[in-house]
């Protein structure tokens, strides 16, 4: 097996793929990247249990053959070269020879067969999306996921896709949050929860909208295809709950800020809250919103004012500023809106200038002021 390869190229591909590697104790020969040849084709292959990662290069090869290199010293290696082309030799299955402009180098191999197959997604439906609103919907989801610990369900984003809308939902019972597209729609009905460490692979892979993401879907799988590159997980199986009905709709009281302004407000008055609940308190007076919290172990507090647009009743209400601060982050409007009922109802936040067929609703649950 020979093969020529541009070193920047290549290691752009690794870089993708190396988020499959396990870290942790797990079975040895998963912590290779798996290189298989084809004449001009070269697959290369990352897997954990749950996630297997699969690149497509165009190379100028000779020869088939599959063997297994470990990832880190591979990935190591190809980091400190200038871009240039790389020639890979395999002798024999147990050494892989590296040949640059600065020298030679070995590194060890293993028998590719030792490692497992790509899994099979069978019986499945297919659908396509544009890459880009995907992206934006598992980003504006997914930091609202639970721990494994709280619930596994719970802890992967819950997609939906069917012939009305495109939508995804994350919650931890906390916080919730649901991202819909009326102008993104599939000739089938999909549904399913993908896991919080398939999200973040996925985050890494969709960066331009050229092409079309793919999925291809059962019960127990989904494929990821996106330029030259498949990832398949591992789902996360069970009824995911039906939130719709926890979301209140009747709010007579409206706050609307600058979203930038009170997220730095938040941001600074987060760090006087208390260190176990993170509380803090909203106090909205006429058009005058007063954000403040305070820690009496520890004999801070903090305080600030700020101007706002209020449609209701005056009122004070706690909430987690943690919580407030991630919801905030994760938007990209100028200005969003509060709505409320009561101080022990939850928070309703969305933004206020988004596109026409695009809907965020984020839901937060208070915290008892004391």
């Amino acid at each position: 097996m020979k093969f020529i390869i541009s070193s920047e190229y290549f290691l752009k591909k690794l870089q993708v793929i190396e988020g499959a590697v396990p870290t942790g104790n797990t079975k040895p020969i998963l912590s290779n990247f798996l290189l298989q040849l084809h004449n001009n084709e070269l697959k290369i292959t990352a897997a954990s249990e749950d996630n297997t990662i699969i690149a497509v290069l165009e190379v100028e090869g000779e020869g088939t053959a599959t063997v297994a290199v470990p990832a880190s010293l591979l990935l190591k290696t190809i980091k400190t070269f200038p871009s240039q082309p790389l020639t890979f030799l395999l002798e024999n299955k147990t050494n892989l020879q590296i040949t640059a402009s600065q020298g030679k180098y070995d590194m060890p191999c293993f028998d590719g067969d030792e490692y497992p197959p790509e899994p099979a997604v069978e019986d499945a439906i297919t659908t396509t999306i544009n890459p880009l609103v995907f992206n934006k919907a598992i980003n504006s989801t997914f930091f609202a996921t639970a721990t494994p610990e709280l619930s596994q369900l719970m802890s992967g984003v819950y997609m939906e896709y069917n012939t009305d809308r495109f939508r995804c939902s994350a919650t931890d019972s906390h916080k919730l949050v649901r991202y819909e597209r009326t102008d993104v729609t599939s000739s089938q009905n999909i549904s399913f929860v993908i896991p919080k460490k398939t999200i973040n692979l996925l985050k890494g892979i969709l960066y331009k909208d050229e092409e079309e993401l793919t999925i291809v879907y059962n019960q127990k799988n989904a494929k990821f295809i996106f330029n030259g590159i498949t990832l398949i997980s591992r789902l996360i199986v069970g009824e995911y709950p039906n939130f719709d009905n926890v979301i209140p709709t009747q709010n007579p009281n409206v706050l609307t800020v600058d979203r930038k302004l009170f997220l730095n407000s938040v941001k600074r008055i987060a760090i006087f809250s208390n260190e176990t609940n993170h509380s803090m308190k909203l106090a909205i007076t006429g058009q005058q919103l007063l954000i403040s919290a305070e820690d009496f172990d520890y004999s801070k507090s903090g305080s600030e004012s700020m101007p706002c647009s209020y449609e209701g009743d005056d009122m004070e209400i706690g909430f987690n500023s943690r919580f407030l601060s991630e919801m905030l982050s994760n938007l990209e409007s100028d200005h969003v809106s509060i709505e409320m009922s009561l101080p022990n109802r939850p928070g309703i936040l969305f933004p206020i200038d988004s596109n026409e067929h695009e809907s965020i609703v984020m839901l937060v649950m208070p915290i008892v002021l004391g």
